[in-house]
């Protein structure tokens, strides 16, 4: 099994693209097998979603509706709302597993892989990758 960690900024952005990375990864390798996406976050998950044709925006929305930044939540520190950062991941799974194929990583005509973080307060984040041939 080959691994990899990438250490990446978000930028206060909640849908941060990282196909291409996770992509190039898998290409380091010519087999079939399996990529584990992994986000050891406590307020941020991972997704695939069509980007670029307004899905952020409808995303943002949801979440919001989900999760108002109000100062309701149990989870107190940090900025107001911050709590529902931290039910993101019950949601939006921290983890993903993908198929490879020749290794490249396949995905649907649209999907792209996405790390979602609502969180305002830490946008330093790190992607665990492992590729699992076979």
């Amino acid at each position: 099994m080959r691994s990899r960690q990438l250490e990446l900024d978000t930028d206060r952005h909640l849908v941060t693209d990282i196909t291409d990375q996770v992509a190039a990864f898998c290409q380091e390798g010519s087999g079939d097998g399996l990529v584990h996406v992994f986000l050891p976050h406590a307020t941020a998950g991972l997704a695939l979603m069509e980007t670029g044709s307004g899905s952020e925006e409808d995303l943002q929305a949801a979440l919001e509706g989900l999760f108002p930044r109000e100062d309701r939540y149990a989870h107190r520190h940090g900025s107001v709302g911050h709590g529902g950062d931290h039910l993101l991941p019950v949601v939006i799974s921290p983890s993903l597993v993908l198929p490879v194929q020749n290794g490249r990583l396949v995905l649907g005509t649209w999907q792209r892989v996405v790390i979602v973080d609502p969180n305002r307060e830490n946008r330093r984040r790190t992607v665990q990758l492992r590729l699992l041939e076979g």
